[in-house]
């Protein structure tokens, strides 16, 4: 697959951005037009600097408001033409991107358009230059791919052809299926843009909400599609306006946009035959079975207080690691791996974070094919020396510098519990809580890189996202996003936090950096579960009495029943497929918490009780009650 990426999709100046798209991996990079006139070079220098980057210039672009003009106009619209052909044979482009017009003095006409477009073919073909022709979404008169092909095929010269961008074609919901028909020569040039679905003026959508592929809600793979069924072979693109994007890391947008295409490339070429699209050979999306186990990293005074906030809910010590200060900790389906190791990754973990859930073991089909997906994609594998007669777990980075392990059925890795754990006997005598299994893990990370960690674990595995909807903290919006897969496997709620003052903002700047914020375990009978906790000395999260009220009139609940509900601290929620009682622990550090849950059905995750189980943590983290004042507004 032969990768590209307009310099307008990063941050920085050209310099940095062509550094970060070649360190990225991409094949070749679109010159936009904005990004060469406020740099400090010649063009012929910023050639110079392209292929001394490894990279190929794909494109030169934009040339604006060319066709259709008016006979005074237009002897002024082929005089610029030729200026920006000075321009892109010291660059070295041979490639030029003209979008229809949007200007109010153009003039309609398939024919008048052919007829200028076969003219500055014919200037093209003297200095070696070929032209491609894209329809604005919200171009005056050519607003359709079809339209901008008829103009293509009536203009009939060799040097000019059509440019195909999935944002203009998608957002007008353009069948895609024409692109089919479309002979592959005559497609000089594929972009590729998604967009979260809005409904607002396609213009600002375009200049400000794109993202990149398997981001949004577009249906880009089928539009990528249609072009592979034409045999095309050519750059696959991306153009990307986007306001969070350009205030980023170049780099970790680069490597998203890389990773993006890979996996587009990837899935394309699976369900399109004709599909030309050269990849290396790597295993498909893999299927997550559970979440073998959950890892937590402490040390000191912290490791009393989580060790105790696990055996309030039932948790016991089951195994003891042969050679390192590791134990397991189990119920039911569950295992909680502490480290208080103080060297290695998790000690330097524990030294920069403090008490954290900082690894997550998948339980996979297959755990080498897993980790070759992951390389494959451009993930970091994460490796440690394995000790005497430890077994060499693949795992790789994962959001916020967070290590996922791979487990899978083979004879080393099903039996690494018997061969590098020795089992030991519990040592106290609370009661199992009836926790059965691990019902999601809900990780938060900075506002704008909720798109990267949904687009890292849903290209990495056989899992999908819902649409990002808003959680409401009463000092401000937290952007939620789920990926999961629907046996429950693997559910992983992803949230966003823009504003430190949130719960969520305020457990990333304690934290100092993203991680797993909390974790639900399942119950089979939560009332139950909750008269063992409490018998075992667990502190659960004290929801206000109003709450009550309001849940026993907004559902029509029994008295009775919500008594029950108010007595245990439950929480209630219920759509259109069933139930949902939760309850939560107080609040570990700075915003550290467990959730046990009972499902009836239900497939959500209570979104509707956030902003009374996030006040109600707020009261345990501030005491004093100051409104939207945390411990870290204070100090």
């Amino acid at each position: 697959m032969k990768t590209s990426i307009a310099t307008v999709s990063i941050s920085g100046a050209l310099d940095e951005k062509l550094a970060a798209i070649a360190a990225a991996g991409f094949d070749g990079v679109e010159i936009f037009e904005n990004d060469l006139l406020v740099y400090d070079a010649s063009p012929r220098d910023v050639g110079g600097m392209v292929r001394d980057q490894g990279l190929h210039i794909t494109l030169f672009q934009p040339f604006r408001d060319f066709e259709g003009m008016p006979n005074t106009q237009r002897d002024r619209a082929f005089d610029r033409a030729e200026r920006k052909f000075d321009v892109m044979q010291e660059l070295g482009a041979d490639l030029v991107l003209v979008c229809s017009n949007v200007s109010p003095a153009s003039l309609g006409g398939i024919d008048r358009a052919a007829a200028d477009f076969h003219e500055l073919g014919e200037r093209a073909a003297k200095r070696g230059l070929r032209i491609g022709y894209e329809a604005l979404a919200w171009g005056r008169y050519v607003n359709d791919h079809r339209d901008a092909w008829e103009v293509v095929r009536r203009a009939d010269h060799a040097n000019v052809g059509l440019i195909l961008d999935s944002f203009h074609t998608l957002a007008r919901k353009i069948d895609v299926g024409s692109i089919r028909s479309i002979p592959r020569d005559k497609i000089f040039f594929v972009q590729l843009a998604d967009a979260p679905l809005i409904d607002m003026d396609v213009l600002y959508w375009s200049r400000h909400y794109r993202n990149m592929p398997g981001e949004g809600d577009l249906p880009v793979t089928d539009f990528t599609r249609s072009v592979a069924a034409t045999g095309y072979d050519g750059y696959f693109s991306l153009e990307i306006f986007n306001d969070q994007f350009r205030a980023g890391s170049p780099r970790q947008i680069a490597q998203d946009g890389y990773r993006s295409l890979i996996h587009l490339g990837d899935q394309v070429r699976r369900r399109e035959p004709d599909a030309r699209i050269p990849l290396p050979d790597m295993p498909d999306r893999m299927a997550v079975g559970k979440v073998a186990f959950i890892e937590f990293v402490t040390d000191g005074d912290e490791k009393g207080e989580i060790l105790g906030l696990l055996a309030s809910m039932g948790f016991v010590p089951t195994a003891r690691h042969r050679s390192k200060s590791v134990t397991v900790y189990q119920q039911g389906e569950i295992r909680i791996v502490v480290n208080t190791e103080t060297a290695g990754y998790a000690g330097a973990s524990y030294n920069f974070h403090g008490t954290t859930a900082y690894a997550i073991g998948l339980q996979v089909s297959d755990a080498v094919g897993a980790l070759a997906r992951a390389l494959g994609l451009g993930a970091g594998a994460f490796t440690q020396s394995p000790g005497p007669g430890e077994t060499a777990m693949p795992a790789i980075y994962g959001p916020g510098g967070s290590v996922i392990y791979f487990l899978d059925a083979s004879p080393s890795l099903s039996r690494i519990w018997q061969t590098e754990f020795e089992p030991i006997k519990p040592a106290h005598t609370d009661a199992p809580a009836g926790l059965l299994g691990i019902d999601h893990i809900a990780q938060t990370v900075e506002y704008g890189e909720l798109p990267t960690a949904v687009l890292f674990y849903t290209s990495l595995l056989a899992i999908e996202k819902t649409p990002v909807f808003d959680v409401i903290d009463p000092a401000g919006m937290v952007r939620s996003q789920v990926v999961a897969d629907p046996s429950g496997g693997l559910r992983i709620t992803l949230n966003g936090a823009e504003n430190r003052r949130t719960l969520a903002g305020h457990f990333i700047a304690e934290n100092f950096g993203p991680a797993i914020q909390h974790i639900a375990f399942q119950t089979a009978d939560i009332f139950a579960t909750a008269n063992a906790l409490t018998k075992n000395g667990f502190r659960s999260l004290k929801i206000s009495r109003n709450y009550y009220d309001d849940v026993e009139a907004r559902f029509g609940l029994d008295a009775e029943f919500t008594d029950s509900l108010r007595a245990s601290d439950i929480l209630y929620d219920r759509d259109e497929h069933g139930e949902y009682l939760q309850l939560y622990s107080s609040v570990y550090g700075e915003g550290f918490f467990f959730e046990i849950v009972e499902r009836r059905g239900y497939r959500g995750y209570g979104a509707a009780n956030a902003i009374f189980r996030i006040a109600a943590q707020k009261r345990q983290i501030r005491p004093d009650g100051v409104p939207g004042i945390t411990k870290i507004d204070r100090e």
